[in-house]
């Protein structure tokens, strides 16, 4: 098999995976899972395809992370992989789907507007 490469988004963060047969080492920007995602519920976050295709152990991981924060970051992984796992094998892609790691999530952080603290904050009013 050779490597399977697809792109994972979530708000800022793009997560470029890069996917082949092995024994189920995941690296993110040359660093172990664990190193680079020192919390266990991200690392669980990107585990999750792996998880639900029981395919933890059959391949090694990839990832080349840039922009956004952690939480963001590992949202981006986790759809890479399970993108990665739909083009190694089609059947995949109804559990995939069902858990929903292939939707992209599109909320985007809204911009600040002029004349106001944030978004849609707004100065304190004052009558007098």
């Amino acid at each position: 098999m050779e490597v399977v490469n697809t792109v994972g988004r979530r708000k800022a963060a793009v997560a470029r995976v890069f996917v082949k047969a092995g024994t189920g080492k995941i690296t993110i920007n040359q660093k172990e899972l664990e190193v680079y995602f020192p919390l266990n519920i991200l690392q669980f976050e990107v585990k999750q395809p792996l998880l639900v295709t029981e395919t933890t152990e059959n391949f090694d991981v990839m990832i080349n992370l840039v922009g956004g924060g952690i939480k963001g970051q590992a949202e981006a992984a986790r759809m890479g992989i399970a993108r990665a796992l739909c083009e190694i094998n089609p059947e995949y892609r109804s559990v995939l789907k069902k858990n929903g790691f292939l939707t992209r999530d599109s909320r985007e952080v809204e911009r600040k507007k002029p004349g106001q603290p944030g978004a849609r904050r707004k100065f304190q009013f004052s009558k007098r």
